[in-house]
């Protein structure tokens, strides 16, 4: 909410504040029990350690939106899926780009429709240039956002790929 309006009320500014220091928590909590349960610890903290740096380093936890990203990818498998994966990845990038880019003198990502902008150009791999993240963690968004564009665009045009190899194969079949 306070990426969305900077100008909310205080009141409300500190429930989002309480808010997300409880998801923090709850993601902490998440990675403690998941170390727990692991057959093997050492193994999964080793295997884990970008979730590990996203809970210990402050700077990483805009990240925490991205593993929207990763959910949405497994989930995600077949065409109209794919458009709502977009969607939310393109908001979730937008979002944590923005909270991290505003406030600084030389941002060119100062609103939430400059963040979606800057989503949907870099997630495309058009990149205007336009707009672009000055900060660490802006940049380390870009960094998941851009791997995450090439995947899914690749995901997209070989699941288009292999609808049309199905189609044009099913006469082929038919006559034979």
């Amino acid at each position: 909410m306070p990426i969305i309006d900077p100008g909310i009320p205080a009141w409300l500014g500190k429930v989002c504040t309480a808010v997300a220091a409880l998801v923090w928590v709850l993601f902490g909590v998440d990675y403690a029990a998941r170390v727990y349960l692991a057959e093997e610890r050492r193994r999964y903290v080793r295997e884990h350690w970008f979730d590990l740096a996203i809970i210990v380093l402050p700077l990483l936890r805009p990240l925490q939106l991205l593993r929207l990203v990763t959910l949405l990818s497994i989930l995600n498998r077949t065409g109209s899926r794919q458009l709502r994966g977009r969607v939310v990845t393109y908001l979730a990038g937008g979002l944590a780009v923005t909270g991290a880019e505003r406030g600084h003198p030389d941002a060119s990502i100062t609103s939430v429709s400059d963040g979606l902008w800057w989503a949907v150009v870099t997630m495309t791999t058009v990149g205007y240039g336009d707009t672009f993240p000055v900060t660490g963690t802006g940049r380390l968004v870009a960094v998941a956002l851009m791997q995450g564009g090439i995947a899914l665009l690749g995901v997209v045009t070989a699941t288009f790929a292999s609808w049309l190899v199905e189609k044009v194969a099913e006469p082929t079949r038919r006559s034979g």
